[in-house]
């Protein structure tokens, strides 16, 4: 039989990093190229604890439909700890749950955009959400990053000359893949311009609570005074991924839409999870829990930092982060950064090509993100020495 596929889905590529979990399945290759939480990250314990608990004395709430919006008392909660530790939520705000962050992407593109309609994003960014944007027929206009995040001058000169851009897609803190944090100067920037030229703002903040040193800076929806800004969490990098619980903030009538899109995707987001999060937040120690994650992954950064420090040679130079779970970079320019990669992966190391994370697929970048927190030391050793022996013949 001859398939026809919509018009949408035809351009659409696989996830460069999907294609390299691949070779990762070779139990000889060391792959630095997940993004996945460390595997002893997890409060397995306390969420086997919730769970026997769940289906001893409450089964049907965990086994029975639940509403769109989302399990109303971990919505109370999180509204709660969005106030109290982010000052997040407005009279004119709402906060709904998803099935990650990632659908968070989805429901608000579905809401908003039109084929052919625009998208900025930061160049590069996390390639699921652009993959996701480009499955509505979006066109996306990477804005290039600055140490402290998207340079704005270039943002401001996009929205001058694009008249169809729905939103701004934007992840500030310990960005996906290049580990920058954009400051607070260009963070109340982003919004000045955002509100100038009448355009959304998606912030996207999966690694918040994963700072290892340095201030703390202030969301950009915390300074939504206006109802621009959209704000996606997530529980996949402090609680669990496999258990696909996320929210959104939004302004309500952005946030209506939203939920009827969710109604014609999943109906409502797991209603197990979702009670597990709420019991594990209010019953246990979360945030001892977010101080333990930070701890463990403070030690794991620093230990790769030093590995890349003692093995690459001088040609290749990388981002210091103070948090986050990504390491990006960077190859001097008359290096082909692909075929490093591919020699990479012949030598049993996989690292992901920075062309991955563009939004114009046929731009060049001369980088490569490393990820730390799912191997383990032996195997960031191995790997990272195997780069470094590489970076040698350069």
């Amino acid at each position: 039989m001859n398939y026809t596929f919509a018009n949408r889905i035809c351009g659409l590529k696989p996830s460069a990093i999907r294609e390299i979990f691949k070779y990762a399945a070779d139990p000889e290759v060391v792959s630095l190229s997940a993004g996945n939480p460390a595997p002893d990250a997890f409060p397995a314990k306390e969420l086997a604890e919730i769970s026997e608990r769940l289906m001893r004395e409450n089964p049907v709430l965990a086994l029975q439909y639940g509403l769109t919006e989302g399990y109303l008392p971990l919505r109370e909660e999180l509204k709660k700890y969005m106030k109290e530790d982010y000052s997040i939520g407005r009279d004119f705000d709402e906060l709904i749950i998803t099935s990650g962050a990632q659908q968070v992407m989805d429901l608000l593109t579905k809401s908003l955009v039109n084929e052919g309609d625009e998208i900025v994003c930061e160049a590069p960014s996390f390639i699921g959400s652009l993959n996701t944007f480009r499955s509505y027929g979006a066109k996306l206009l990477g804005v290039p990053m600055d140490e402290d995040g998207m340079n704005m001058e270039a943002l401001e000169e996009t929205l001058k000359t694009h008249q169809k851009v729905r939103f701004i897609y934007t992840i500030p803190t310990f960005q996906n893949p290049s580990g920058i944090t954009m400051s607070l100067e260009k963070r109340k920037k982003l919004y000045e311009i955002a509100k100038k030229y009448g355009v959304l703002i998606l912030e996207d903040n999966p690694y918040g609570e994963l700072r290892y040193r340095g201030e703390t800076l202030p969301t950009i929806k915390s300074m939504d005074e206006d109802g621009i800004v959209v704000y996606a969490g997530s529980f996949s990098k402090v609680i669990s991924p496999g258990m696909r619980v996320g929210w959104f903030v939004a302004p309500k009538e952005v946030a209506q839409k939203m939920v009827v899109c969710k109604q014609g995707s999943d109906v409502h987001s797991n209603m197990w999870s979702q009670v597990l999060c709420y019991e594990f937040m209010t019953k246990y120690d979360f945030k001892g829990h977010l101080e333990f994650l930070r701890q463990l992954y403070s030690k794991k950064a620093e230990y790769t930092m030093n590995l890349l420090r003692e093995n690459l040679s001088d040609k290749i130079t990388f981002g210091e982060i103070d948090g986050g779970l990504f390491i990006w970079c960077t190859l001097p320019e008359d290096v082909d950064m692909p075929q490093f990669c591919m020699d990479a992966v012949k030598n049993k190391v996989c690292v992901v090509p920075g062309t991955a994370f563009l939004a114009d697929e046929n731009s060049v970048s001369h980088n490569f993100r490393i990820n730390f927190s799912t191997p383990t030391d032996e195997q960031l050793k191995k790997g990272i020495e195997i780069l470094g022996r590489l970076s040698k013949t350069l």
